[in-house]
Order: structure tokens, then sequence, then C-alpha cells
């Protein structure tokens, strides 16, 4: 494993690091540096300034209107965006489902969604999990039936991330309750205002609105947008999950918020605390050891190996120190961390002046902090639990 970047490389690096500080939108960088809400606004600017370069589709072939990047390329790029304060790109249509329509969609389906997806224009959401079908996904219940040229699609998704702002969704849809229930389901591309289809939110711990319930009451889905054959949407569904686990990972995002941690670590005195500088060392060590996984796979990609299926280990190990650096980053702060105002997400709202002022020592990087230890608790539970991504491991990997 050769780890050590080409000169062609490091001016890769280098181009990138330029157009995205040149390009970045201060507004935006400073609200993720703090871990201020994001607005709808905020996201989609973004993406349509990436999309307007071409690198929305960052990991996207050339013949379908990618960069063509390779492995090495992808991996540096999302470190740039990372350590710039770029927020993540929002992953339902680029990274997800976009992958699925050009390996398995037709030239039609192609020419008509992947303009959209690249150019930031067309917000996508995901319509996997439901009410009892999560981890155990291949349980789903949402119901197609075809009449005709149509679908009549009965049922409820559940967790659907952002899908307030969602204008067309992916759905994995029953078509048949014939043999396996894997072998009984189809991938769907549905029109979010399609008549039937309704959106509820689900607030949550932290205050916000982030997931949602969507229910479909005999809402028509035309069959031309149906991706493959009828009833293989499972083998679809796991070329997919592929992409959003090792996108869940994001080690990048770690390595950002680890200088975040000892800017926190610094700020409030603990800096010179022996104990608790072990223990951002500790999670700096496994920060460090996931990138060199995720680098391993990208140094398989470049030499033209194939890597070992790790995309359940890299969900795992990524999910659990995304919670380890919010767990460190309110045990510096102590009990100032411990308030929590909706309101204090918003710009404006921070520090000292959360409460009206009533909380003396709170400080601007404190605000934040509950609601984003709050948040987190989710990411060894999405994506596939990780107990039930430990027996893939133990089962596809180990042997």
């Amino acid at each position: 494993m050769d780890l050590n970047l080409t000169a062609e490389e490091l001016s890769f690096r280098h181009e990138v690091r330029d157009w995205v500080r040149a390009n970045l939108p201060e507004d935006i960088s400073r609200k993720v540096f703090a871990s201020q809400r994001l607005s709808r606004d905020d996201m989609q600017r973004w993406a349509k300034i990436l999309g307007a370069k071409g690198w929305l589709g960052y990991a996207w072939p050339r013949q379908f209107g990618g960069p063509g990047w390779n492995a090495v390329q992808k991996h540096l790029f999302e470190e740039e965006c990372a350590l710039a304060g770029a927020p993540r790109i929002v992953p339902f249509g680029p990274v997800m489902v976009a992958p699925v329509i050009m390996a398995f969609g037709s030239p039609e389906q192609q020419q008509r969604f992947l303009p959209g997806i690249a150019s930031g224009e067309v917000w996508w959401s995901q319509g996997y999990s439901e009410p009892g079908s999560g981890s155990d996904l291949a349980s789903l219940k949402t119901r197609a039936e075809r009449r005709g040229d149509v679908y009549i699609v009965n049922g409820q998704k559940t967790w659907t991330t952002l899908g307030q702002y969602g204008e067309w969704i992916f759905c994995l849809v029953r078509t048949s309750t014939e043999g396996k229930p894997q072998t009984g389901i189809s991938f769907l591309l549905i029109d979010m205002k399609s008549p039937g289809v309704t959106v509820r939110p689900i607030i949550m711990l932290d205050g916000e609105h982030e997931v949602n319930e969507v229910f479909f009451d005999n809402v028509e889905v035309p069959a031309a947008n149906l991706i493959g054959e009828e009833n293989k949407g499972w083998t679809y569904a796991k070329h997919l999950l592929a992409h959003e686990r090792t996108n869940i990972a994001d080690v990048n995002r770690a390595k950002r918020e680890l200088e975040r941690l000892k800017r926190i670590a610094q700020s409030e005195g603990l800096w010179d605390d022996h104990r608790f500088r072990d223990q951002i060392a500790q999670l700096e060590v496994e920060v460090v050891a996931l990138e060199m996984m995720v680098l391993r796979v990208a140094s398989a990609e470049r030499s033209g190996k194939h890597s070992l299926d790790v995309a359940g280990l890299l969900k795992i190990r990524g999910s659990e120190l995304q919670q380890r650096y919010t767990e460190l980053m309110m045990q510096a702060v102590g009990p100032f961390s411990w308030p929590y105002l909706h309101e204090a997400m918003e710009a404006g709202w921070q520090g000292d002046q959360a409460l009206g002022g009533a909380w003396p020592g709170g400080v601007a990087h404190a605000a934040p902090l509950a609601g984003t230890y709050f948040n987190y608790r989710k990411t060894t539970i999405y994506g596939g639990s990780n107990e039930v991504q430990r027996n893939i491991v133990a089962q596809t990997v180990l042997g």
C-alpha cells in the first residue's frame, strides 16, 4: 500500500483547495465551523456552486458528466471541502441514487434525471426505512401494484432525512410476496409533488426538524420510473447502501471536528490536563487509523486491485468516532454545555446570548454542543445499525 501522494496529486490538492476557498460563501463556512443550523438555501447554494463547476457529482465518471476523478482525487476533494468548512454534500442525489441510475437505469432515465442531480437543482430524498423495517429492510411493506402503465403505491416511509425539502424520492417498494422477502422488492423513482404523497415532520431530541414520515396514499407512479427490472430492487439497494455506508464514515469531517475539539479544550483550560489530552490523543489515533483504512481502499483502486468489502467497517468505526468527539466536546465545556435552546442553533444566538445572558460563563462554542451531542446518537443506528453491520462484516469479510 503506497500512501504517498504523487506530484500530480499534490498539485490537484492545491487546485481544489484554492478553488474551494475562493468560492465557498463565508457565511456558510462560518455556520459550519460553529455547528449552527444550515438552512435549505445554505445547502443548496453550495450544491449549485459545485454543480456549476461540475464537481457536485465529484465521484461520477466523465461519460455521465462527472470529472472522472480516481479514488485518491475523490478523497482529496472531500478532505479539502471539509477542512475549508464546506457543508456536507446532501448525498441522496449525487452520492446515492445517481450511481444506481448510472448502473441500472435506462438511457432515457439517465438523460432525464442525472442533469438535475449534477446541477444541484433537484433535491432528492431516500425512501428505504419503514416502521418496523429499519435494519431488517427486507421486511418492508410499502406496496406498488402495477396497473397498466402506472404503479399504485400505498404505504409509509420513516426517518426520511430532509424530506421536507424533497422534490423526488427513490423508494424500495414491494411488488411481489412470493419467495424470499428480498426477491419481491422493486426500485421506484417518485415525484413528491404527486397527489397522495404526504410529508409529516418528526421533531428530534435536539429540537430539530431533520427527519420525516412520508405517506403514500394511492400514489400513481409511471411505470417508466421503475429502475431496472421489477422484483430486482434488492440488488440495486445493496449497490446504493455500499455508497451510503462509506459516506457515513466521513473521516474528513472527523478530522475537522478533531481540530475543533482541540480549540475548545484550549479555550476551556483543559489543554494542560494530561488525562483529557490523553483522550484527545486516543481519538486522534483512531481518526488516523480510519483514514488509513479509507486510503487503503483508495490505494487498492488506484493500482487496479479490488479491495475488500469494507463499507460496513467504515460505517461502524466512523459513526462511533463521530459520537466520541461530540462527547469529549461536552465534557470539555462541562455544565455550560447542558442548557439547550432550539434558538441557539440560529446565527445570533450563540454564547452568552443564550438564556438572555442569564447563564454567566457561556461562550460561543458552548451553545450548539448539547444539540450536536443529542443529534449524533443516531449515527450508530442509521444506515444499518452497527450491531447488524458487525454481523454482515463477520459473514462477508471474515467468512
